[in-house]
């Protein structure tokens, strides 16, 4: 287990921000920007962060229902140890 945290924490801290696009993306804002135009860049760039953050929420969903099921089996599982007289 500490040698995972030690892999994520090194795997974090050397991760740098990206902010990369394709090429044709990347001209035709350039292009707009130049003309002026900001708000097609900063749409396309929410849209990357809405796309970058999909994946790990639908995890975080995955798991807080794995842990509410883990919960409640745990639950049960006392229930049948201890039966009520």
């Amino acid at each position: 287990m500490k040698r995972i945290t030690v892999l994520l924490f090194f795997f974090f801290l050397m991760s740098t921000e990206a902010m990369s696009q394709c090429a044709m993306c990347r001209a035709t804002i350039e292009n707009n920007v130049a003309n002026g135009e900001i708000g097609i860049g900063a749409g396309l760039n929410f849209g990357i962060l809405y796309l970058f953050v999909m994946p790990y929420l639908a995890v975080m969903v995955v798991g807080y229902l794995w842990y509410k099921n883990s919960k409640a089996n745990a639950r049960k599982q006392q229930g049948r140890r201890y039966p009520v007289r």
